[in-house]
């Protein structure tokens, strides 16, 4: 099975170089037409979020063009991924634009411990690349692919410009390895979680598990937990937003310090979600844990 995922890869990978952008965005426009067509269990997971999440509040119409999008934006990501392969520092820098940068680079200045908060929004495999080119060395934490030769690609290309990538399954021993070291950590906390693993939190006014790490882990070592969201100016161009940072308060209960801080993150999530839905990642079952059933 390596080999078809290597075929499949090299095979999109010489179309993404070799083909002229004015012919190239017509044939990722069509490919993400055919996974709108054709990828019907994924469909299915993104309608049943949307209508979970939206409800009444859009429209059918609305909700289908969400999901395209949400196709394309995939399309387009993985083709700005197989772009970003032995990518130099400027070329990086020519397409990412950055919002209130001065949140970060003050608390690099003040040498704080710092964890980045983001989701699967927009182009996210492109955000650790930007801001370790232009802020900081940083390590990310992700999840290894089944096919153990994308995931070798994968790796490769994540960890250019000093990213470190720490696998998911056994992260917190080297997201605690990195803190001490004040290198700042990447989490996305957009995901379902088991029971044990994740705290309940109201998500678009419906519950849902939401992972604590960044919350645990500023409580512990009074780290700074700072959101940033990529966002797609044209899909060429990209804009990083930081949001102001904020640490777990200290009201002397841990516990409702830690619900507090990680129902924050799902606020700005859903918030930064809102602004501009259709580059979220709705084909995950993000309600699965208290909502299984509307994927049934």
């Amino acid at each position: 099975m390596d080999r078809v995922y290597l075929f499949l890869f090299t095979s999109f990978r010489f179309l993404i170089i070799c083909t002229p952008n004015t012919i190239l965005y017509s044939i990722l426009n069509f490919m993400s037409y055919l996974l709108f067509t054709f990828d019907k269990k994924h469909k299915k997971i993104a309608k049943a979020n949307l209508d979970l999440a939206y409800e009444n509040r859009i429209n059918e119409d609305e909700k289908k063009k969400i999901i395209k999008d949400c196709y394309k934006n995939l399309v387009y990501t993985l083709a700005d991924f197989i772009r970003n392969q032995g990518a130099t520092k400027d070329e990086i820098l020519e397409k990412v634009t950055f919002k209130n940068e001065a949140f970060l680079t003050d608390l690099i200045k003040e040498n704080k411990k710092i964890i980045i908060m983001t989701a699967h929004y927009g182009n996210w495999e492109l955000l650790s690349l930007a801001i370790a080119v232009k802020f900081t060395p940083l390590s990310v934490v992700g999840r290894d692919l089944e096919s153990e030769v994308m995931n070798k690609i994968l790796t490769k290309n994540r960890e250019q410009f000093d990213v470190e990538l720490l696998s998911k399954s056994g992260a917190m021993k080297g997201m605690i390895h990195s803190l001490k070291k004040n290198r700042p950590i990447g989490i996305l906390v957009d995901q379902n979680t088991k029971n044990e693993e994740g705290l309940l939190v109201d998500f678009f006014g419906k519950k849902a598990r939401h992972t604590p790490s960044a919350a645990i882990l500023s409580k512990k070592f009074n780290a700074v937990i700072i959101p940033a969201f990529i966002k797609s100016l044209d899909n060429e161009n990209y804009e990083i937003e930081f949001y102001e940072p904020f640490k777990v308060e200290d009201s002397g209960d841990k516990e409702k310090d830690i619900l507090r801080c990680v129902q924050k993150q799902a606020n700005i999530t859903q918030q930064v979600i809102e602004s501009k839905p259709n580059e979220w990642f709705w084909l995950h079952q993000r309600w699965k844990n208290q909502y299984e059933y509307i994927y049934k």
